[in-house]
């Protein structure tokens, strides 16, 4: 062991013995975790002492091992960490991504009964007789947010009509689907991308990203939607495309706090964690997603690996909030109040976060607590993140079970009862911006 940790154990090993480490209020502060990445001047507490790291940044230092970290003070009877003291912040996004029927082109034209007859829970978390989707508000939806993916982003830019596509949007996201969400106080996003149009992204930003995003302002205003940026270049990105894109976008619709102009919503998917897309995500956290100017309104961290359990989902969010300052360009830290996190609907079986919502992972025992509660580490002044996304709705692939009651898997038993459980804000509020 290095002098400096055993002469450190020594002192601290030494303040407690003699009783000189005085109470603290520990209300505020998270517990230590060995999946954290902690900058000089943090605060922690482990094992009911308060501790500040004042040596240089550590993620698998033990606070009790000492060096870099210093004894603040026994925890006093008002703290007993990990945001348990914290008030919970309300979810204020509880969403679906949502596949169609096609795995995620769109490209046929809805019929709404027989759309409302595959996607119906999402208006109706009780399987209430009296909700109508063509009576407005007469249903309880399972959700505040569906987002429809994806949009071809070459297509967009070249405002293409096809057998598949309509001046660049797929025939299937029409204004009548639109509408079957929103007439019932569900907020409609557009994503453009995903996987599978990681080229079609590289191409449109290549030709005119000024363009791409004039086209999709358009398309948000005449829809009335937001648009999600799913731009999964990991290696590479068209970084100075994308900005281009965004200062197009906004030069239509600027930053709406209030939320009101549901089309000058524009978000961004991140990777789980920082370790993927972390050129994509080291600049949109430095430059779109800072609470003081914000460009950005959120970014949704993409769903962890199937079965991943409520520890390594954690983790991956984690990552986001702390940041990652050894990196070269570092990636600051993300405000809570700036991320959404994700999780899966189905496998090859209905997952229970949509049929079984007591052993789901947005249950407060798994990671709906650290949802509500988890504290800033470096951005942002307010506990929580704004909630939660999933993947997805009706049919997302080949390989999957599909979330319709044509496959008797529809998620009013998982997503339903957590939308109630937590008093789900419908329609969406304006968001928490700090």
């Amino acid at each position: 062991m290095e002098l400096r940790k055993i002469v450190a154990i020594m002192s601290l090993g030494s303040a407690i013995f003699a009783g000189s480490v005085q109470a603290y209020d520990c209300s505020e502060l998270p517990n230590w975790k060995r999946q954290s990445y902690y900058l000089v001047g943090s605060q922690v507490q482990y094992q009911g002492i308060a501790y500040e790291n004042t040596g240089e940044p550590s993620k698998r230092d033990f606070p009790d091992e000492g060096y870099p970290w210093s004894v603040l003070g026994d925890c006093d009877s008002t703290g007993n960490g990990g945001g348990g003291n914290v008030d919970p912040q309300p979810l204020s996004i509880y969403g679906a991504w949502h596949c169609g029927n096609d795995y995620c082109t769109w490209a046929g034209f809805r019929d709404l009964f027989e759309f409302d007859l595959k996607n119906h829970w999402l208006i109706d978390r009780d399987n209430n007789s009296s909700c109508n989707f063509e009576v407005p508000e007469s249903c309880d939806p399972s959700v505040n947010l569906v987002v429809l993916s994806f949009v071809h982003p070459f297509r967009l830019l070249d405002r293409t009509s096809d057998e598949q596509t309509l001046n660049g949007v797929p025939r299937g996201m029409t204004q009548e689907v639109v509408d079957y969400f929103k007439s019932q106080g569900v907020r409609v996003m557009l994503s453009i991308g995903g996987i599978t149009y990681t080229d079609a992204w590289n191409q449109a930003l290549a030709k005119d990203a000024w363009q791409l995003g004039l086209n999709a302002a358009a398309v948000a205003s005449t829809l009335g939607v937001g648009i999600e940026i799913d731009y999964e270049e990991n290696r590479n990105p068209n970084l100075e495309g994308l900005q281009a894109f965004i200062d197009a976008y906004r030069s239509v619709h600027p930053y709406d706090a209030s939320g009101t102009n549901h089309a000058a919503r524009l978000t961004i998917d991140l990777a789980a964690g920082d370790r993927w897309l972390i050129a994509l995500t080291e600049k949109a956290t430095a430059d779109w997603l800072d609470t003081t100017t914000p460009v950005l309104d959120y970014a949704n961290a993409m769903v962890t690996p199937r079965q991943s359990n409520a520890d390594n989902t954690i983790a991956n969010w984690q990552e986001h909030i702390d940041g990652k300052p050894q990196y070269d360009p570092p990636i600051l830290p993300l405000a809570p109040a700036k991320l959404t996190g994700s999780l899966w609907l189905t496998g090859r079986k209905p997952a229970p976060e949509c049929v079984d919502f007591n052993k789901s992972l947005q249950h407060p025992n798994a990671t709906g607590n650290y949802v509500q509660t988890v504290m800033p580490n470096g951005a942002g002044t307010t506990p929580g993140i704004l909630g939660y996304m999933f993947w997805a709705s009706e049919c997302q692939g080949t390989r999957s079970a599909c979330t319709t009651s044509e496959y008797n898997n529809t998620c009013e038993g998982g997503m339903g009862e957590a939308a109630a459980f937590y008093e789900i804000p419908i329609p969406m509020q304006a968001l928490r911006q700090n």
